[in-house]
């Protein structure tokens, strides 16, 4: 080592002739492949490429030995990896880096954000590996290792019915929902194979099997586990063999159910009621985004077939109180697929047919626009029924009453998505930025002091992450109650939005 450290600074780096050959294991020489050692004598002309290109410094070697004997620089950690506890001289070299202090406070914000959302979706969804151990529990399972805790459906959607049942696994009764699904309306094919999602239906198993007598199928006559008054118990009549799907999520309702239900609140509370349409909506359009990415559509996207989903975490109230079940954000599930044939639905001959047949086919990739644009009209309890909306022109569309923030946001919305000229009308990826701009900004008065521009909009992310993160840690000190899904809704927003986004998405918004 003394020895290295002599050498001079510039050099040559060949051996002069007559110098004694290096010895195995030397700290300044590495061993080279044996098949190259006759070439050792060479001239520096004739040097095998695998040797060294620059001159031998103090802090330079030509093999392996010496670099792991010298101590090395350390490289600078990765962003993500830097927490509180990182050592001050991991710090010392970031705040070297050409990034500077600000560069590394908000790529350290970024990386929380990524964790804070990945440890929030697993909360509400729950970690895959155990999800996996589930399903191979489950299979081949049936009725009998089942234990029905409710002989009547939870929910009826618009192609199944579904009962509570329970199951014990890794010595824990777990609720799981098991869904018989309506004559010509099952697709488990499909639906087992589109990975997992928040808004997606998670399929654990399937089987069939006959159906147990005390189960009831309302409004299926000759189905019913009871029979009239009338019957001789001696001679049960037969019980029908149904396909059963197996799902982790148990839907208390329907979302055409909670919109009927929820005529009082929207009157009485018009901007909460509008926000939770618009975090409904957000939901819908994330799972429309992942099955396009899967290959894969919905079914009849109507409300009837929309499933809602009590949390397992609802939100804290300022008291600290829970809030009513009305106030309360639930999951929404799709939960009819079919397997898209050709990515793209063939032009129609004119925008009038187009728009129509969007609106009155079973349901093709490109009507989804359509039916959302629909949605946010049942939503906001104003009539749109499939004969009147055909009677309008995209200008003529029914009155949406501004009654809150959201209300104009929203019916801009809907009038972008039911556009009948498809080069105006916005797709699914956009509506989805929409409704996180509405939710959570920048607002048009953000807007009403500086002409807006990118530099702007910058700025803006980064201060919106440093609050939100603060809010956070506020939230969480002293509390035991985890983040809920409005939460991880708006971290998974400002994880991945960029300042361009944001741009187009504010020009469509408020043109």
């Amino acid at each position: 080592l003394q020895r290295a450290e002599s050498l001079p600074e510039p050099g040559p780096s060949h051996r002069c002739h007559g110098d004694p050959e290096p010895r195995a294991g030397s700290v300044l020489y590495s061993i080279p492949p044996p098949q190259l050692r006759h070439e050792e004598g060479a001239a520096p002309r004739d040097r095998p490429s695998w040797g060294p290109k620059k001159p031998l410094t103090k802090s330079q070697s030509l093999g392996e030995p010496l670099a792991r004997n010298r101590p090395q620089k350390a490289p600078s950690p990765s962003l993500k990896e830097v927490t509180f506890g990182t050592a001050d001289g991991e710090l010392g070299q970031l705040l070297e880096s050409p990034a500077g202090v600000c560069g590394v406070v908000l790529g350290c914000q970024e990386a929380a954000l990524a964790r804070l959302s990945a440890h929030m979706q697993e909360e509400l969804v729950g970690p895959e590996e155990r999800q996996q151990l589930l399903e191979a529990e489950l299979a081949g399972k049936r009725w009998a290792a089942l234990g029905v805790l409710d002989p009547r459906p939870c929910c009826q959607s618009g192609d199944a019915w579904y009962f509570r049942v329970g199951f014990t696994f890794e010595h824990r009764q777990l609720q799981l929902a098991a869904k018989v699904p309506k004559p010509c309306c099952s697709s488990p094919g499909v639906q087992s194979s589109l990975g997992t999602h928040c808004s997606i239906q998670r399929l654990l198993g399937r089987f069939t099997d006959h159906l147990p007598r005390e189960l009831v199928l309302p409004g299926i006559p000759g189905k019913q586990s009871q029979g009239p008054s009338g019957e001789n118990p001696a001679c049960p009549a037969p019980r029908p063999v149904l396909q059963v799907l197996l799902c982790a999520e148990v839907p208390q309702q329907t979302l055409a159910d909670f919109v009927k239900g929820s005529h009082a609140l929207h009157r009485t509370s018009p901007g909460h009621y509008e926000r939770l349409g618009c975090l409904l909506l957000l939901q819908l359009c994330m799972g429309l985004e992942h099955l396009r990415g899967q290959n894969v559509a919905q079914g009849d996207l109507c409300p009837e077939n929309l499933l809602l989903v009590q949390c397992p975490c609802p939100p804290r109230s300022q008291q600290g109180q829970k809030e009513p079940l009305g106030l309360s954000l639930p999951r929404l599930l799709i939960s009819s697929f079919f397997k898209v044939q050709e990515k793209q639905r063939p032009c129609s001959s004119s925008q009038e047919q187009d728009w129509a047949q969007g609106l009155t086919a079973p349901s093709p990739p490109a009507a989804a626009e359509l039916n959302v644009g629909r949605l946010i009209f049942q939503i906001l309890h104003v009539d749109i029924s499939l004969e009147n909306i055909l009677g309008f022109r995209s200008k003529r569309l029914p009155e949406i009453p501004s009654l809150s923030i959201y209300s104009a946001g929203l019916k801009r919305l809907a009038t972008l998505l039911l556009h009948r000229d498809p080069q105006q009308r916005v797709s699914i990826e956009q509506a989805r930025g929409i409704l996180q701009v509405l939710l959570w900004g920048p607002r048009q008065e953000l807007f009403a002091r500086s002409r807006k521009s990118l530099a702007l909009l910058r700025s803006w992310l980064e201060v919106k992450r440093a609050l939100l993160l603060l809010r956070f840690a506020e939230n969480s000190a002293g509390a035991r109650v985890s983040p809920g899904l409005e939460e991880w809704l708006c971290c998974q927003y400002f994880q991945g939005v960029t300042e361009h986004a944001l741009y187009q998405v504010t020009q469509v918004l408020y043109a």
